[in-house]
Parts: C-alpha cells; sequence; structure tokens
C-alpha cells in the first residue's frame, strides 16, 4: 500500500515539475475586420443594386491568427487566416466567385498604413448549392517584437468605391 501511495505521490510531483515552467506568451498587434469592408455585394454589371441582379453576397466572417516569437525573441510572426462565407445571388451564373481581400498595417493611431497585402480566394460553390464557406491563404506578417502591440491590422475586402458606398448606405450586418 505504502508502494503504491509513493508512487502516486512522486508522479504528482513529476507534474507539478512540469507545471513550473514559465513559458511566455508572444504578444499580438490588434487584428480586426473593418467594419465598412466585412461585405462584398456584387451585381450584374449596368442593371443597378437591386436584390433580383445580385450575383453574389459574400461576408468576411472572422479570421484565425496567432502569433508567435521568431528571430530569438526580436520578431513577432503574426499569421492570419480569413474564413469567408459566400451567397450566389438571383442573378449568379458561375460555379465561383473570386473574393479581392486585403491586410492592412497600420500605425498606432491608425492614421498611416505601413503595409498593405492583397488577395484573391476564388469560392466555388459546390454542386446543387448556393453558399460556400471557404479559407483565404494564410498571411505571415513579421513585426519587431518591442513594437508588436503598436500596430493595428486590417482584414477587409478590396472594394470598388460602388461597393463601399453600397455598403455603407445598407449598414452593418
Amino acid at each position: 500500500m505504502r508502494l503504491h501511495h509513493g508512487l502516486a505521490l512522486a508522479g504528482v510531483m513529476a507534474l507539478g515539475a512540469c507545471g513550473s515552467e514559465t513559458t511566455r506568451t508572444a504578444p499580438c498587434p490588434r487584428i480586426t475586420l473593418l467594419r465598412d469592408g466585412a461585405d462584398l455585394t456584387r451585381f450584374r454589371a449596368g442593371a443597378g443594386q437591386d436584390l433580383s441582379v445580385m450575383t453574389a453576397d459574400a461576408r468576411l466572417s472572422g479570421f484565425e491568427a496567432r502569433c508567435d516569437f521568431a528571430d530569438r525573441g526580436r520578431s513577432i510572426a503574426v499569421d492570419i487566416t480569413p474564413r469567408f462565407a459566400v451567397e450566389q445571388g438571383p442573378a449568379g451564373t458561375t460555379a465561383s466567385v473570386d473574393l479581392p481581400w486585403f491586410v492592412a498595417v497600420s500605425d498606432d493611431r491608425d492614421t498611416r498604413i505601413l503595409d498593405q497585402l492583397d488577395y484573391t480566394t476564388r469560392a466555388a460553390f459546390p454542386p446543387n448549392q448556393s453558399r460556400a464557406l471557404t479559407l483565404g491563404e494564410r498571411v505571415r506578417l513579421t513585426l519587431p517584437a518591442s513594437e508588436v502591440e503598436t500596430f493595428n491590422v486590417r482584414v477587409s475586402f478590396r472594394l470598388t468605391a460602388e461597393e463601399l458606398a453600397y455598403n455603407r448606405r445598407r449598414g452593418v450586418r
């Protein structure tokens, strides 16, 4: 009986030793979706902006993000993967839709864009379905560790002036 109790105590002590190591968590910049750029609604060219001529309606539904130390702790590697939800509109005739989007890094006051990376993700509609969920390409940013929390990172669709105006008229969904 004592032997089993002693082994159990040794196991608890070993687990306690494992838990006493401190691991630093890498800090992350502020990462958000741009409110006015989180929706992309496309209409048939030259047909106005009526629901009956809508070809696709897409939403940036969120993102996955991870921050890790890099370059011996001098930098932070920030990985961002956006998530998209897409619906084919009544006037949609294609089996897929291209979604232009970007990731922008701005200063701590969010007044100056320091870098912007542009991407396009193709969302394919499964057979006999008008909705699709898809992930965008994983984006890796490398930011200085000492300043990483002063940066703002924004994810947004790359909209035309008309698409942006439509989002602003419609309001946040």
